[in-house]
């Protein structure tokens, strides 16, 4: 039981830190588009400065979008108990299959803990869905395998 929640707390700080990483990057390019935004000196090339300026307008959306989603993600990372133990898969579950093993949390990629790799998944993506609510034992079809529920923590 102890190794059990030393995994979960550990992909926990995984994707935490992904996140982290993630939201860095995405306030350095924000800082560096208003630098580029207030730098801007109106040239005698008026059509180009606007253009320049509008190229860089959509890049503080795009990096806004960004900030965003990260955001959300962090909202529901925050949802994530790893102290919970559930016999039904849901929001914070590590689930062993006989194909990959999942961390139910937040899309964070592939992560490596004791030899063994974990996908850390939202459970809105295709396969979070289809694993959303099964027990151990149950069996789902996924890209046209069949991937058996080892076990669930």
């Amino acid at each position: 039981m102890k190794k059990n929640r030393a995994i979960k707390s550990e992909l926990y700080h995984l994707c935490l830190q992904s996140l982290n990483q993630r939201l860095g990057a995405v306030q350095r390019q924000i800082t560096e588009i208003q630098e580029a935004l207030t730098s801007e000196t109106k040239s005698s090339a008026g059509d180009k400065h606007e253009t320049g300026r509008a190229m860089v307008q959509l890049e503080r959306e795009k990096a806004g979008f960004q900030l965003y989603e990260i955001q959300k993600q962090q909202d529901t990372l925050s949802k994530v108990n790893v102290l919970k133990i559930s016999e039904t898969i849901c929001l914070g579950s590590v689930v062993f299959t006989t194909k990959s093993n999942y961390f139910m949390a937040i899309s964070a990629g592939a992560f490596s803990i004791a030899d063994e790799m974990f996908y850390a998944i939202s459970p809105s993506t295709p396969i979070g869905k289809l694993l959303l609510g099964k027990k151990k034992d149950d069996i789902i079809f996924f890209n046209n395998q069949s991937i058996q529920i080892v076990s669930i923590i």
